[in-house]
Parts: C-alpha cells; structure tokens; sequence
C-alpha cells in the first residue's frame, strides 16, 4: 500500500519523463524550417522553438505531423504540474491562504499552457509567464521557511532563466537566443520540480510516522 501511494506522489515526475520523451518525438516528425533557415530540414534544437511544433504547417511550408504529439504532450505536461502545485500545497504549507494561492496560479499558469497552440498564443503566453512568476515565487517562500536551502537557491536560478526567457521572447534583439534559453528553462525548472516531487516522498514518510 506504501508502495502505491509513493507512485502517485511521483505522478508529476512521470507526467514530466512522459513529457520528454514525447517532446523529442514530436521534434524527430518535425518537417523543417526555423528562424535562422526557412528551408532547413528537420527540427534545429538550437534554432527552433517549442511551439515550432505545434503549427499546422511547419515552418518551411509542409504540413506538420509533429502537432497532434507536441500538444498532447502539453497536456501531459500541464496535468502534471497540476497535480504537482497541489501537492506541494499539501505537504509544505501550512497557510490555507498560501495553499490556495500556489493551487490557483498553478491551475491558472497550466490551462494557458494548453493553449498557447491557439491563435491568442501571444496573449496565453503572458498569461502563464504572470501566474507562473506568482506560483514560483509562493514556492520559494514556502522553500525558504522550510530552511530547504538548495531547492530555494535552485528556485531563484530557475526565476532568473525563466525571466530571460520571457526577456528574450519580448525583445527582437535576442530573438537568435531565445531557442537555446528555452532549452535551459525546461531542463531546470522541470529537473526543479522532479527534486521537489521526490522531497515529497520523505514529507510523506514522515507526517505518516508523526
């Protein structure tokens, strides 16, 4: 029984494994065509979005059979950290007012994410950059009362790449980096929250015993 409940603690990191790989399957169907080269061939991992992916038509004009993979995976993606923000809620924070406030922004970040393959992509983009800022940095508050030092400085990295992002998407200057940045975000502030999720396992070990 133990074993099962710990499962569906790691549900979030499964969703995220599950996430990965079907992100670079959806890059392997990927047509071609990026910002530096509309006729490349192929998905450009340092040129390319993620939302390169999800258009109808890739890039250098073929029809893309990358779509239906990219945005289930968006799905997959947004259940996870669903699930994510409210356990977190539920194993480090005391405060009912901070427990609803970290649920709302995940909830509110992650169904803007599932349409940001929409033609309001720019205006969900914005909306999830704003409730995610709000969320992370409810977490980090929560870390740091926790005295969990590392995940709090972690947490802090993961902010400053993800406002870079943000930084580079806005402000056509950076525009040849952002695809890297993007890169970076996912990998640190998803590998953040595989930590945070395995955290939970110990939380859960411990309430039970108390």
């Amino acid at each position: 029984m133990k074993k099962v409940k710990d499962l569906l603690i790691l549900l979030p990191t499964f969703g995220i494994l599950i996430f990965f790989g079907l992100y670079v399957y959806s890059a392997s169907l990927y047509p071609g065509g990026s910002q530096a080269d509309v006729k490349s061939v192929g998905f450009d991992w340092f040129n390319n979005l993620w939302c390169n992916l999800m258009r109808e038509k890739a890039i250098n004009g073929v029809e893309n059979p990358a779509r239906p993979i990219s945005i289930f995976a968006v799905v997959v993606l947004g259940s996870s950290l669903i699930i994510f923000f409210f356990q977190f809620a539920k194993f480090f924070v005391e405060s009912r007012y901070w427990q609803n406030i970290i649920r709302t922004t995940g909830i509110l970040s992650m169904v803007s994410a599932a349409f940001i393959f929409t033609k309001y992509h720019d205006v969900m983009t914005t909306f999830l950059s704003i409730c995610g800022l709000f969320g992370i940095l409810s977490i980090i508050r929560t870390l740091h009362i926790n005295k969990m030092t590392f995940f709090t400085i972690s947490g802090i990295v993961c902010l400053i790449v993800i406002g870079l992002n943000n930084l580079f998407y806005y402000d056509e200057r950076f525009i040849d980096y952002l695809p890297v940045v993007q890169q970076i975000d996912f990998i640190l502030v998803l590998s953040w929250t595989i930590g945070l999720n395995l955290k939970m396992i110990n939380k859960n070990v411990l309430q039970q015993n108390t």
